[in-house]
């Protein structure tokens, strides 16, 4: 504290060198000055009060209503400071909170990883992108013995790190399944199970399966009230919706879900995706699905993981770069 005072009391002398010469010097000592308070947590209406008292000494004549709107600078700077302080706590907590956050997203990227197959006959492409650190939104493949590739497309209706912890939960427990327990219904059965016994009922999860049998060619699937995918026929040149209905996960303990199936030919597609995708945006206007299909139809030459992209980057720009909800898109293509 004693050398607080004798900073403090050396301002009146600096002050005074200053109105009387302006030189640099005296601005750069005042810098030192201010430098030093910031360092002894010195706050701003102290500095004014010692600026008024420093006046007072240099200048006992001053009139009374300049005084008086110094005294005024001088609560002004109390609320100034306190309110300063309180920003200051804010910012901390936020930068932890932030901290915290971007922990959490790169161990959401470690437990959610998954390795697009290479699987002979197959193109696969997958574009995944979340409109904040946290995704809601996760995909996983699953390959068996027999050559035949799982793709499981989920959607969690809740955001942030209760999100991220639902889906590690999810991932984990679909790689526990045996092989031959990878066919749709019995994976969201199972599934169901596990999210009624294990997630908080106001969060609710919705997931698409399916499994693409290399041999058959035939592609099966069942839906947890997942957003419908589409189905390209290479042959008529045409989309159409991929219809499934299901209960989504954990709301019914008891629930059983349909599984349907389709032979794939050459050239044909099967477009999986989440509600990002379809609630995407034109300034106020929500996209109509045939959009969709319009723009993956623009690019169907393209490879399937080229097409997933630029799907993504059209409906990047329609909404300004500014995605309102997460954004996934799965495309597996039979080679011709």
């Amino acid at each position: 504290m004693s050398t607080l005072k004798m900073d403090l009391s050396s301002y009146k002398d600096l002050l005074k060198q200053y109105i009387e010469t302006q030189n640099e010097q005296a601005l750069y000592r005042a810098e030192q000055f201010s430098k030093h308070s910031i360092q002894q947590n010195i706050s701003p209406d102290e500095i004014v009060d010692v600026h008024v008292q420093a006046l007072s000494e240099l200048y006992p004549d001053i009139p009374e209503n300049i005084m008086n709107s110094m005294n005024f600078l001088l609560e002004t700077m109390i609320s100034y400071g306190l309110a300063y302080q309180e920003y200051q706590a804010l910012r901390e907590k936020q930068f932890e909170l932030q901290s915290e956050i971007s922990v959490a997203a790169n161990m959401q990227d470690t437990l959610l990883s998954t390795t697009k197959p290479n699987v002979e006959g197959l193109d696969i492409g997958v574009t995944s992108q979340p409109a904040r650190q946290m995704s809601g939104d996760y995909y996983h493949f699953v390959q068996d013995q027999k050559g035949s590739v799982g793709i499981a497309v989920a959607d969690v209706i809740g955001k942030g790190i209760p999100a991220a912890l639902c889906m590690s939960m999810i991932k984990y427990s679909m790689d526990s399944f045996p092989d031959e327990q990878m066919y749709p219904s019995s994976i969201l059965e199972g599934m169901n199970r596990v999210v009624e016994r294990n997630v908080d009922p106001s969060m609710f999860i919705t997931m698409f399966y399916g499994l693409y049998d290399q041999a058959s060619n035939h592609f099966y699937y069942s839906s947890a009230g997942h957003e419908p995918g589409f189905y390209y026929s290479a042959k008529n040149d045409e989309f159409s919706e991929i219809e499934a209905k299901g209960l989504v996960l954990g709301v019914d303990r008891s629930a059983t879900y349909k599984q349907y199936e389709t032979l794939v030919e050459p050239g044909d597609m099967i477009v999986l995706l989440t509600d990002g995708v379809t609630e995407c945006r034109a300034g106020e206007r929500f996209i109509e699905r045939e959009e969709i299909s319009d723009v993956i139809h623009q690019y169907k030459h393209l490879p399937a993981q080229e097409i997933t992209e630029q799907v993504y980057q059209h409906f990047e720009r329609l909404q300004d770069f500014q995605l309102r909800d997460d954004f996934t898109m799965v495309i597996i293509r039979r080679d011709v």
